[in-house]
C-alpha cells in the first residue's frame, strides 16, 4: 500500500498547525503591541483624532483598531417635544487575528444608527504575523482614509440609486415631473 500521498498531506497539515501555535506566539510577544505602537504613532503624528482599542474577549482571536469614534450624525428624529439624535459611527482600521493565527485586515465603514444598514466591512487582506510590517500598516491606514473620505464626501460623480429615484429604474426624474400623475 503507497501512503506516499497522504504522508505528504499530513506533513502539510502539521505544518499548519505549527504555524498557527507560532502565529499565535507571534501575535501576543510582539505583533499587537507594534501594531499599537504604530497605530498610536500615525494618529499623533498626522493629527487624527482617533482612539487605539484592544479587544481581547476571545483569546488567540484579538482585535487592534484605529477607531474614529461615534458622534451625534446631526440628524435627529422629532418624537413630541423632544429630539432623538442619531448616532454616527466614524469606522474603523482593524487587525484581527483569525482562528489560523493569521491576521485580517479590515475597514468597517461609518454609519448612521436608524438610517440604513451598515454597509459590509471591506477586507483588505489576509497576513501572516511576520508579513505585517510597518509599511504596510501605512498603507493600510492611507487606504482606510481613502475609503472614509470617499463616504463622507458621497455626491452623485458616481450615479446611485438613493432617495425617491429608487422606484423608478432607468427614469428621468424631469420626464416624471412632466408626466404627472396617472
Amino acid at each position: 500500500m503507497d501512503l506516499s500521498n497522504i504522508k505528504s498531506k499530513v506533513d502539510r497539515y502539521n505544518l499548519i498547525i505549527k504555524n498557527t501555535a507560532d502565529y499565535r506566539q507571534t501575535w501576543e510577544k510582539e505583533l499587537k503591541q507594534m501594531l499599537m505602537g504604530q497605530l498610536t504613532r500615525i494618529a499623533e503624528d498626522t493629527g487624527l483624532s482617533a482612539s487605539i482599542d484592544s479587544k481581547t474577549e476571545w483569546h488567540n482571536m484579538e482585535a487592534i483598531a484605529l477607531n474614529l469614534g461615534q458622534q451625534n450624525s446631526g440628524i435627529f428624529e422629532k418624537v413630541g417635544d423632544t429630539q432623538r439624535h442619531l448616532i454616527k459611527s466614524n469606522g474603523m482600521l482593524v487587525y484581527q487575528q483569525l482562528f489560523n493565527g493569521k491576521i485580517m485586515v479590515s475597514i468597517l465603514y461609518p454609519f448612521i444608527e436608524g438610517l440604513a444598514k451598515p454597509r459590509p466591512p471591506k477586507q483588505v487582506e489576509i497576513l501572516r504575523p511576520e508579513e505585517l510590517k510597518p509599511v504596510f500598516i501605512l498603507r493600510h491606514v492611507e487606504e482606510f482614509l481613502k475609503e472614509i473620505i470617499a463616504w463622507e464626501d458621497y455626491d452623485d460623480d458616481i450615479p446611485q440609486q438613493i432617495g425617491f429615484n429608487m422606484g423608478f429604474e432607468g427614469a428621468n426624474p424631469t420626464e416624471l415631473q412632466e408626466s404627472g400623475p396617472a
